[in-house]
């Protein structure tokens, strides 16, 4: 019987991860070609010349260093062919060394490494973050929507310059882990296990359930929004572990038909969204998330609208139903979830008034909100 393999401890791929995406087999090749040019020379001049250690590493400095210096002794013809040979390797040995130096302190190399660790060590520090699997144009549209909303997010792409380019764009350093989405060690890397929540939005359905399957099996308890191109592919996603699986080619086949059916219907979609002129905010906020002095009241107490100007338009119960527009005198019972909508002016002051003061991370995983 195969016994299933270990997996690896964390600081072991994460040397790995920085050996693959920086080729430092080529510094690495570099410096040990110099040590073993190093060594040649030492015991060249001990064997041919029958120098001394101290002296044999002298005239190897500065034969390699080619200073100029006079020699220690009488060289022999053994001797001095020896240093021809020598020299001419070492010319060739420098000028590689040379090479890869260059590209990696004047070519960006070594600034992209410093970078990196930069970015792996502020992915460490996320907690409740939000992945997001995939930098297309599904995956760009929703890691801007969450930092909008305020949350930490971590892109995983294989293709850096998407990455690099939005990033110049926007002027922010976006958090990315650059591989296989559908790896272990990548989502390892993006850190599943204290992730929230996380999308995969790659190009093909077959790699979103790979990343279904692997997210649930890392992290049980996340919660997972994957994308599909085919209806068929929708039950398998469920089936991988997936909460929820979206559709854009059907969503936006709808969308062009009510456009023409119920324009104005989803012109006022369009402002929810943020797409329009005159944008809309949603934002829900549990009954556990109130004040003290809010709890226990009842929709008309609490007089949402003549307080911040935001509209109750829905309640979310703790049994799954939902109330659209729900009577004044019903009173939220614990668990529950209210809807609003309003501005983002309406709604910072809703939050600010009736939201208890968070001293931990908020729960989309971003800056404290008070």
């Amino acid at each position: 019987m195969i016994s299933p393999r270990r997996p690896q401890p964390a600081a072991l791929r994460y040397l790995r991860d920085i050996w693959l995406r920086f080729n430092l087999s080529r510094f690495v090749g570099a410096l040990a070609l110099t040590t073993v040019s190093f060594a040649v020379g030492i015991v060249g001049f001990m064997w041919i010349e029958k120098f001394t250690l101290v002296d044999a590493f002298y005239m190897t400095m500065i034969t390699v260093s080619t200073v100029g210096f006079g020699e220690l002794h009488p060289m022999s013809p053994a001797g001095r062919l020896f240093v021809s040979l020598y020299i001419f390797f070492n010319l060739l040995m420098l000028a590689y060394l040379l090479s890869v130096l260059t590209t990696y302190i004047f070519d960006g190399g070594l600034r992209n490494m410093f970078a990196m660790l930069r970015n792996d060590q502020e992915i460490r520090r996320f907690e409740n973050h939000v992945i997001v699997c995939g930098f297309g144009r599904n995956g760009r549209k929703a890691y801007h929507e969450l930092r909008a909303s305020g949350a930490d997010v971590v892109v995983v792409e294989q293709n850096e310059a998407l990455v690099r380019a939005d990033g110049e764009d926007t002027g922010a350093t976006i958090p990315a882990v650059f591989g296989d989405a559908t790896l272990d060690d990548t989502l390892r890397a993006a850190g599943v296990s204290r992730a929230r929540a996380i999308i995969t939005a790659l190009p093909k359905d077959a790699d979103n359930v790979f990343v279904a399957l692997t997210a649930r099996e890392l992290s049980p308890s996340i919660t997972i929004i994957a994308r599909a191109s085919l209806k068929t592919s929708e039950t398998k996603l469920l089936r991988a572990g997936a909460d929820s699986v979206v559709m854009p080619d059907e969503i936006g086949g709808s969308h062009m038909a009510n456009l023409i059916m119920r324009p104005e219907v989803i012109r006022f979609l369009d402002m929810i969204s943020g797409l329009g002129p005159n944008k809309l905010r949603l934002e829900e906020l549990s009954t556990t998330e109130l004040r003290a002095e809010w709890q226990g009241r009842s929709i008309r107490e609490l007089n949402i609208r003549s307080r911040t100007g935001a509209t109750v338009i829905g309640l979310k119960h703790q049994s799954g139903e939902f109330t659209v527009s729900p009577a004044a005198d019903l009173v939220p019972s614990p668990g529950d979830v209210l809807l609003f909508l309003g501005t983002d002016a309406q709604i910072v002051t809703l939050l600010d008034q009736f939201r208890m003061v968070e001293t931990g991370p908020s729960r989309l995983g971003g800056t404290p909100r008070t």
